[in-house]
């Protein structure tokens, strides 16, 4: 049993939408119609909507664009 607090190894960090809307410095109302457009997965507890945190590292790594390279180098 996991103790109030503590996650197992096995449980996904879980954020709510609006510690999700921190973490990537946007609106709750942004990540509500991301949730809505259904162009992020979310987990249902009842009737909360929780955002794993892979689901932040997928967006952080598919919005990565590498700098330009200076031309003529």
């Amino acid at each position: 049993m996991i103790e109030a607090g503590k996650t197992s190894e096995k449980s996904p960090r879980l954020f709510t939408v609006d510690e999700f809307a921190r973490e990537l410095k946007i609106t709750g109302g942004c990540v509500r119609r991301w949730v809505l457009l259904r162009r992020i997965s979310t987990v249902r507890v009842g009737r909360l909507v929780r955002v794993p945190a892979s689901e932040l590292e997928r967006i952080v790594s598919d919005g990565f664009c590498p700098a330009r390279q200076k031309r003529g180098s």
